[in-house]
């Protein structure tokens, strides 16, 4: 909850996500107050303060520095002082606490094990943490049931151990403590952002470099509270840096290596975005369509038919690398892609590389 919980800044990952989707439960509604047209001038923070039961002023603020109350449907200071006849909405987003887990016996594919942690490679569609409209079926609740007939002690172990997420429909690494003791030291890494993350992606058109490094502020969108949004201007969101580097290209769209240095709410998903390279069939930031291409029904088809393989956004986790919590040696996992990128990046590869020179120069002066 935005303002109750004291959320850390790993909860940001995409996840969610690095999900806001999943990962970051969806924002609901808590509150709505229409001041009165008397209303004496007040600073909004304390203005809240007698009006939410159990919130703190600096709650309140954070809560207001990170886009969860807005007034007149627009994003204010703490020191915004509330006047007659606004209207103030203030989100919150639910996180159920462990002893709400419903445990289920759902198979995980477990990279890695020890006593102190696991790896499990996520598949898509799997949302990881319970949240509105995904109460079951989710990684945690397999983890549950998992971690107890390991006679693990839930009971000591917030949010089941989980210290990141990755999206509903991202695949990929995820890493798990197993005690109290190994989730708060890996959960200290992700914030220090010295865990290494690397994500493979198809984003539509070529890359003009073969690397770069995009650092925009992400931040929820300020129309759209259940997505989110890149602040170039630096005045809202959190500060995110992605390194990426082209692996391999294939005229109309282009395969890369992705690194992330911080681990906001769908991080890669709104950077590819903001520099014109969405990713490939990610429907909530525009690459469910074609982006770049031509106007063939050919090609058209083509598309369509990698649409019904990658019902996705093209993203995969593919490797992860922390200091282990009780040895304190560094250690790296990797993760093959899954069958469906690789074949929609198989079928890239023939109908790019079978096109005539000819015809390779028609399409590109299109």
């Amino acid at each position: 909850m935005a303002i109750e919980n004291d959320i850390e800044d790993v909860w940001d990952d995409e996840a969610p996500e690095e999900d806001i989707t999943e990962a970051t439960d969806e924002p609901v509604e808590r509150l709505r107050i229409t001041t009165d047209k008397r209303q004496d001038p007040l600073r909004i923070d304390k203005f809240l303060m007698n009006r939410l039961e159990g919130a703190t002023r600096n709650k309140i603020q954070q809560a207001l520095e990170e886009g969860y109350i807005l007034v007149n449907n627009e994003i204010v200071k703490s020191n915004y002082r509330v006047r007659p006849n606004d209207t103030i909405v203030v989100f919150e987003t639910r996180r159920p606490e462990s002893k709400e887990i419903i445990p289920e016996q759902i198979p995980l594919n477990i990279t890695y094990e020890d006593d102190d942690l696991l790896i499990v490679n996520k598949p898509a569609g799997m949302v990881v943490h319970p949240g509105c409209g995904n109460y079951t079926g989710t990684l945690v609740n397999g983890l549950s049931w998992y971690l107890q007939q390991e006679k693990v002690d839930l009971e000591n172990l917030s949010r089941v151990g989980l210290v990141h997420r990755i999206d509903k429909d991202t695949t990929g690494l995820v890493v798990i403590g197993k005690k109290e003791k190994a989730m708060t030291l890996l959960a200290a890494q992700f914030k220090k952002h010295t865990v290494h993350r690397r994500y493979i992606a198809l984003v539509w058109g070529d890359l003009a470099n073969d690397t770069g490094t995009i650092q925009v502020n992400i931040g929820r969108n300020l129309r759209f509270r259940k997505i989110m949004d890149a602040f170039p201007d630096g005045d809202y969101g959190k500060d995110a840096i992605t390194h990426y580097r082209v692996l391999e290209r294939f005229n109309y769209v282009t395969l890369v290596e992705l690194r992330l240095e911080t681990g906001r709410t769908h991080q890669i998903r709104v950077h590819m975005k903001y520099i014109g390279h969405p990713l490939f069939n990610d429907g909530t930031y525009g690459g469910d369509r074609i982006v770049k291409g031509t106007v063939f029904n050919k090609y058209k088809q083509f598309i369509d038919n990698c649409f019904s393989i990658l019902a996705r956004q093209a993203l995969h986790a593919k490797e992860l690398g922390f200091t282990h919590p009780e040895t304190g040696e560094w250690i790296q996992f990797n993760s093959d892609l899954p069958a469906d990128m690789q074949e929609v990046i198989e079928k890239w590869r023939s109908y790019t590389g079978g096109m005539t020179s000819q015809l390779k120069q028609k399409l590109d002066n299109f």
